[in-house]
């Protein structure tokens, strides 16, 4: 008399590589994947500057993610939701940067108008400029003064080190706290940058 298959065992394969069931990926899903929602969001927003489309880029992740658990459930839940969010990201990039083909064959009938930016980013532009400069404002003056220097001037370390009569690496020092200072002013919580931690 032969045994019934161990039920067991096929289901572990049938989990690990065949189509989840929907109310499989929905229970991996709430389990596994919703508790990371403050992480999600923390990378989203420090990789992404219009704040309006955040909550549009993570139900797309979460989309993303639950169709891909319905074929196959990931082994590890969190580098998976990150690396969707990050292609999701860059995607989008992409697509702001491309420009139809019917819009390059009427460039040549706008003449110089489509040398200037239109009104809306003009202003978004002089926006992040004017954070920008708040920024620099916040950062410790030795901080701000390497950072300029660096980003602004163009200079080396050796030559900022000449400059403000210190060693390169004070000067490489000042350059990592001032631009981290500057990431966290610019996409986290605006914070007085002159306090030392």
């Amino acid at each position: 008399m032969m045994e019934p298959p161990d039920n067991g065992r096929e289901d572990i394969a049938r989990r690990l590589g065949a189509a989840m069931t929907v109310s499989e990926a929905r229970a991996w899903f709430v389990a596994e994947v919703l508790p990371l929602e403050s992480v999600l969001m923390q990378y989203i927003q420090r990789n992404w500057r219009n704040q309006s489309e955040i909550a549009d880029i993570r139900q797309e992740v979460y989309v993303r993610v639950y169709e891909a658990a319905q074929r196959e459930i990931p082994e590890h839940a969190k580098p998976f939701v990150l690396t969707t969010a990050r292609n999701i990201l860059i995607n989008r990039v992409r697509r702001e940067h491309v420009v139809p083909i019917e819009a390059v064959a009427d460039l040549e009938s706008l003449g110089a108008a489509a040398d200037e930016p239109p009104p809306d980013r003009a202003v978004m532009a002089r926006e992040e400029l004017r954070r920008l400069q708040l920024a620099l404002d916040h950062l410790p003056p030795r901080a701000r003064e390497a950072v300029v220097m660096k980003q602004i001037d163009g200079l080396s370390r050796r030559d900022i080190a000449a400059r403000m009569g210190v060693g390169e690496e004070t000067v490489k020092r000042h350059l990592t706290n001032g631009m981290r200072a500057l990431a966290d002013f610019l996409y986290g919580e605006p914070t007085d940058l002159r306090k030392k931690p």
